[in-house]
């Protein structure tokens, strides 16, 4: 097998395990907001405030450290819970609407 056609060999499997991650990643955020929906619901129906910040920093500090370990930048790991967050209190304060 040549150099060239090795490192395509190479390549396609790194893409098909990139695609089979993405999909984890896909199902795994469709159960969390999922249960966050149901958080949400729950929120409204007891009229809880939609946002909860200091648990939310609670989670952020634990994303961060969990970064760290895994060997991911910290701050990217943050900002994308963040992002998450952002998204999590949106739909908790359509449920209360």
């Amino acid at each position: 097998m040549t150099e060239s056609a090795r490192a395509a060999e190479l390549l396609a499997e790194h893409r098909d395990s990139i695609d089979r991650l993405d999909a984890v990643l896909v199902y795994t955020l469709a159960e969390r907001f999922a249960r966050t929906q149901a958080v949400g619901r729950l929120k409204a129906r007891h009229a809880l405030p939609p946002s909860d910040p200091e648990r939310e920093a609670k989670q952020i500090a634990r994303l961060e450290r969990l970064a760290e370990e895994a060997g991911l930048d910290p701050g990217f790991a943050k900002q994308f819970l963040g992002f998450i967050i952002e998204e999590v209190i949106r739909h908790h304060r359509k449920h209360q609407s």
